[in-house]
């Protein structure tokens, strides 16, 4: 059975969510994998093949655009407002994630007094 896409079920893989935060303001690719990389004190360290796949995915959703003309050999990319508001779901959904985690840590913790 083939996997589906993490975007086509609206959510963000990790490699996508960091793309995306990090631009937030306009960069290429070089940039955005030194920004993921200090943003995440080097845990999540994105290939220039994965972070070039994943661009492509989230430019074909719309998520990000290519951001003015720049040199030939380097283009630049920014977040649109589709992108932002899937952003922003995201975030929420992470949110819920972790009160989930958190109400059953509790939970175990109190069965345990």
């Amino acid at each position: 059975m083939p996997r589906n896409d993490a975007l086509e079920n609206g959510e963000l893989t990790d490699t996508s969510y960091y793309i995306l935060l990090s631009l937030v303001e306009p960069k290429h690719g070089y940039l955005i994998m030194n920004t993921v990389e200090q943003m995440t004190d080097k845990r999540i360290q994105i290939g220039p093949a994965s972070m070039y796949t994943t661009i492509k995915k989230l430019s074909a959703a719309s998520l990000i655009k290519l951001y003015g003309e720049g040199e030939k050999k380097k283009k630049t990319y920014v977040i649109t407002e589709k992108g932002r508001k899937m952003l922003e779901s995201e975030i929420e959904r992470k949110r819920e994630m972790v009160r989930h985690g958190e109400e059953i840590l509790l939970q175990l913790k109190e069965m345990g007094s």
